[in-house]
C-alpha cells in the first residue's frame, strides 16, 4: 500500500492527462492548492485507487487503465466543482467575469444597494440571510463601487449624505445612552432572580412597586424645585423643641417646617431690589396642578403601552413556543447567568403548560352551579364586611374630635390611623381565605376578584376619611385646618408602613415557622399578590391627596417604597414558595395601573377639585390666607395680566380654553372618540391576529391532507402497475457510477493486496 504523501505526489503527476481528458478541465480557472488538499483529504479512496490503477496501467492492464481514466475523470470533475464553489463566493471582487447564476444575482444585489440611501442600505444588508463576515464584505464592495461613481452624482446626494450622517451621529449616542440606562436600571438583577424563581405573577408586584417609586421620585423633584427650595430661602428659624415623638404623630416640631402647608408664605419672594419676583401662591397651585396633570398623562400612556404589549400579542395564540425554543442567548457564558436563564425558561414553560391544561378542563353543569353559588355567597359576605368596616370608620372619625379633646395625650391622635390600618391588614386576609370555597378555574381570576374586593374596601375607607376632613375638620373653625389634614394623612401613611413591616417580619415569619415545624401539612405559603398590590395603591392614593397639604409626602413615600422593596424581597425568598399553579401575568401590570387610575386617581382629582373650588383657606396660615377660595389666586393673576398688553394671549387662552366649559366638553368628546377608535383598532387587530393564526393552522391541515392524498394515489398506482413499479425500484436500487466505481475499486484493492502478500518484492 502507498502512503498518503506518495498518493498526493502521484495525483499531481496524473494531472498531466491526455487531451481527451483535459477537455473536462476548465480552461480559464486555476484550481487553488487548498482545493486539491481538500479533495484529497476528503476523498482519499479516490486518490489511492487512481494511484493503484495507474500502476496497473503501467503493467499493461487495459481494464485497469480504463478504470483509472474513469476515476481520474471523477476526481477532475469533483475538483472543478470545488473550484467553482470557491470562485462563485469570491467572484464579486475578481476582475475575471463569471457567468454563473450566483455572480449575476450578486451583481444585481450590489446594483440595487447602490441606488438606496445609506440608512436603507444598512437595513437591507442587515436583513440579508448571510453571515456577519459576508455582510461586512458586501458593505465594503458597495462602498467601493459607489466611490467609482462620477463626481456629479455624489454632489447630487450631498444633502442626503449629510442628513444620514447627522442621523447616524444622533442614533449612536442615543443607543449608547439606552444601553447605559439599561445597565444601571434599578434592581434589574434582583427582578430577574424573582422572575426566574417565582414566575411573572409575583414579579408583576415588584415591577409595579418600582414603577411607583419612579413616579414619586419625579413628583418629589418637581415639588422640591418649585415649592420647597424657594420657601427655604426665606424660612425663619424653628423655635419648637424636638422630642422624637414627631416621627409618629407628625405634629410638634414638624408643624413649623416645610413639611406642611401652613408654613409657606403668601408673599412674593424677592431677594434684592429690582430683582426677579417669585409668587408663592401661583407657584404652589401650579406646581401641584402640573404634577397631577403629568401623573394623568403618565397613567394613560402607561396603560396604553402595557395594553399594546400584553393584550395585542400574537404569542397568546402560539403560546410563545418559538420564543421558548429559539430564545437562548449564546453570549451568556457566566455560570450564575446561565442558571438564571434556565430558571426563567423553565418557569415560562410551566406557565404556558399550566394555561393549556387549565383551558382543557371542562366542568359539568352541577360543578358550575356549585361554584356559582360559592361565588355569590363569598360576594355577599365580603360586601357585608366592607360595609361594616366603613360604618365603623365613619363613626370613629365623627367622634375623633371629641376623643382628642378629652384625651390630651399626644399619642391619642394615633387611634384613628391604628384602627384603619388594622382593618386594612385583617380584612384582606379574610378575603384571601375565600379561595378555599370559591375554587376559581384559573389563578388570574382569583387575583382579579381579590383586587376588586380589596379596592372596594380601601377606596371606601379613603372616601369616608375625605368626607370627614372636608366637611368636619375644614369647617370646624380650626386655626390651620390644612396642616391638621396633612398630619392626619402623614399618620395614616406612616401607620400603614409600620403595619406592613410588622406583617413581613413577624406575621409571614411566624407563618413559615408554623408551616415548617408544627403543622407540616400547611407547608410554605404563597405570595398574596392582590393584598400587597392594594397596599401600594392605598398608600399612593393617600400621597396624591396629601401632596397639597404636605408637599414632602412624595419624599416620604419614596423612602418607604425603597425600604419595602428590600423587605418584601427578603421575606419572599425566606418565607414563601413558588405558586403551585404557574400562570402568566403579562396583563397584570395593565390591570394594576387601571385600578390606580380608576377609582384611585379620579377620586383624588374630585377631592382636590372640591378643596380648591369650594373650601375657604385658613385666615392665619398658608400661601392662600386671606382669599375666599383657593382658586381666587388664579383669578387675581388673570386680572393682573389683562392690564398688560403683552400678556393678553394668556388671558385669551384662559378665558376661551381653560376657563370655558364648552372647551372641556369638546375635549372630553374628542378623547372619547379617540378612545373608541383606538378600541376598535385594537379589536380589529386582535381579530386579524386570530384569523391569521387560524389560517396558518388550516394551511398545515391542507398540507397534511394533500400529503395523504398523494400517498394514497401512489399506493393505488403501485397496485395497478406492479411491473413498472418493480422496474422503477430496480432503477432506484441500481448503484450510481460512484458507487459502482467504489465497489470495483474495493475489489481491485483486495486483489492488489493479495498479490503483494503472495510476492513481497512486488
Amino acid at each position: 500500500m502507498l502512503s498518503e504523501d506518495q498518493g498526493n505526489e502521484i495525483v499531481i503527476e496524473v494531472e498531466d492527462v491526455p487531451p481527451e481528458v483535459q477537455r473536462h478541465l476548465p480552461s480559464n480557472r486555476i484550481v487553488p492548492e487548498k482545493t486539491l488538499r481538500l479533495a484529497n483529504s476528503s476523498f482519499s479512496m479516490v486518490s489511492s485507487t487512481s494511484d493503484i490503477d495507474v500502476t496497473d496501467a503501467q503493467t499493461g492492464s487495459r481494464r485497469h487503465h480504463k478504470r483509472a481514466k474513469r476515476s481520474l475523470r471523477f476526481s477532475t470533475s469533483l475538483t472543478e466543482s470545488f473550484s467553482q464553489t470557491l470562485l462563485s463566493a469570491e467572484s464579486v471582487g475578481v476582475d475575471t467575469p463569471c457567468p454563473s447564476h450566483e455572480n449575476i444575482q450578486g451583481q444585481k444585489l450590489i446594483a440595487s444597494l447602490m441606488s438606496m440611501t445609506s440608512r436603507d442600505r444598512m437595513k437591507a444588508i442587515r436583513n440579508q440571510p448571510r453571515s456577519m463576515e459576508e455582510k461586512r464584505n458586501l458593505r465594503k464592495m458597495v462602498d467601493k463601487e459607489k466611490s467609482k461613481q462620477p463626481h456629479g452624482t455624489l454632489e447630487l446626494s450631498c444633502c442626503a449624505q449629510c442628513l444620514n450622517s447627522i442621523s447616524l451621529a444622533y442614533r449612536r449616542p442615543r443607543s449608547g445612552l439606552s444601553e447605559l440606562l439599561d445597565s444601571v436600571s434599578l434592581w434589574q438583577k434582583t427582578l430577574k432572580v424573582i422572575g426566574g424563581k417565582f414566575g411573572t405573577s409575583v414579579l408583576s408586584y415588584f415591577n409595579f412597586l418600582r414603577w411607583l417609586l419612579k413616579f414619586n421620585i419625579f413628583s418629589f423633584i418637581v415639588t422640591f424645585s418649585f415649592i420647597i427650595i424657594p420657601q427655604l430661602t426665606v424660612a425663619e428659624r424653628n423655635t419648637l423643641r424636638f422630642t422624637g415623638l414627631e416621627f409618629l404623630t407628625g405634629a410638634g416640631y414638624f408643624t413649623d417646617t416645610v413639611m406642611y402647608y401652613g408654613f409657606y408664605t403668601n408673599s412674593t419672594i424677592r431677594h434684592r431690589i429690582g430683582g426677579t419676583s417669585y409668587h408663592m401662591q401661583l407657584a404652589y397651585i401650579f406646581t401641584i396642578g402640573t404634577c397631577l396633570v403629568i401623573c394623568l398623562f403618565s397613567l394613560l400612556f402607561s396603560m396604553a403601552r402595557y395594553f399594546r404589549n400584553n393584550f395585542i400579542n400574537p404569542h397568546i395564540y402560539s403560546r410563545g413556543i418559538t420564543k421558548l425554543i429559539f430564545c437562548w442567548d449564546f453570549t451568556v457564558t457566566h455560570e450564575r447567568a446561565v442558571k438564571l436563564k434556565q430558571k426563567n425558561l423553565s418557569t415560562e414553560i410551566r406557565e404556558n403548560l399550566s394555561e393549556i391544561r387549565q383551558e382543557n378542563v371542562k366542568l359539568t353543569l352541577n360543578q358550575r352551579l356549585t361554584r356559582l353559588s360559592a361565588h355569590l355567597a363569598a360576594w355577599v359576605v365580603s360586601t357585608g364586611v366592607a360595609v361594616a368596616c366603613c360604618v365603623a370608620v365613619y363613626y370613629l372619625a365623627g367622634n375623633n374630635s371629641e376623643f382628642l379633646e378629652s384625651h390630651r395625650n399626644p399619642g391619642a391622635v394615633l387611634l384613628l390611623p391604628f384602627v384603619v390600618s388594622c382593618i386594612n391588614l385583617a380584612v384582606p386576609r379574610f378575603y384571601s381565605a375565600f379561595r378555599l370555597v370559591e375554587r376559581y378555574e384559573t389563578p388570574r381570576q382569583e387575583v382579579y376578584m381579590l383586587l376588586i374586593r380589596n379596592i372596594f374596601l380601601k377606596i371606601s375607607i379613603i372616601g369616608i376619611l375625605c368626607y370627614y376632613w372636608l366637611n368636619i375638620v375644614a369647617l370646624a373653625g380650626e386655626s390651620c385646618w390644612e396642616t391638621l389634614i396633612g398630619q392626619e394623612i402623614y399618620r395614616l401613611l406612616l401607620m400603614d408602613f409600620v403595619f406592613s413591616l410588622a406583617d413581613s417580619f413577624l406575621g409571614e415569619f411566624l407563618r413559615r415557622i408554623i408551616g415548617m415545624h408544627f403543622i407540616k401539612s400547611l407547608g410554605l405559603q404563597e405570595f398574596d399578590i392582590a393584598r400587597n398590590v392594594l397596599e401600594l395603591i392605598y398608600a399612593q392614593t393617600l400621597v396624591w391627596i396629601g401632596t397639597f397639604f404636605c408637599p414632602l409626602l412624595p419624599f416620604i413615600q419614596m423612602i418607604t417604597l425603597f425600604i419595602m422593596f428590600y423587605v418584601k424581597n427578603i421575606s419572599l425568598m425566606m418565607n414563601f414558595q413558588p405558586p403551585s399553579k404557574a400562570w402568566r401575568a403579562s396583563q397584570m401590570m395593565t390591570f394594576f395601573i387601571l385600578l390606580l387610575f380608576f377609582p384611585s386617581f379620579t377620586g383624588v382629582l374630585c377631592t382636590l377639585a372640591i378643596t380648591i373650588w369650594r373650601l375657604k383657606p385658613s385666615a392665619d396660615c398658608g400661601p392662600f390666607r386671606g382669599l375666599p377660595f383657593f382658586i381666587h389666586s388664579i383669578y387675581s393673576w388673570i386680572d393682573t395680566l389683562s392690564t398688560r398688553p403683552s400678556y393678553l394671549w394668556v388671558v385669551w387662552i384662559y378665558q376661551n380654553l381653560i376657563g370655558s366649559v364648552h372647551f372641556f366638553f369638546i375635549l372630553t368628546l374628542i378623547v372619547l372618540i379617540i378612545t373608541y377608535l383606538y378600541w376598535q383598532i385594537t379589536e380589529g387587530r386582535k381579530i386579524m391576529i386570530r384569523l391569521l393564526h387560524e389560517q396558518i393552522i388550516n394551511e398545515g391541515k391542507d398540507k397534511m391532507f394533500l400529503i395523504e392524498k398523494l400517498t394514497k394515489l401512489q399506493d393505488a398506482e403501485k397496485r395497478a402497475n406492479p411491473s413498472s413499479y418493480a422496474l422503477e425500484r430496480r432503477d432506484v436500487e441500481q448503484p450510481s457510477p460512484f458507487h459502482a466505481w467504489g465497489h470495483d475499486a474495493a475489489h481491485d484493492l483486495r486483489f492488489r493486496q493479495s498479490v503483494q502478500e503472495g510476492n513481497p518484492q512486488a
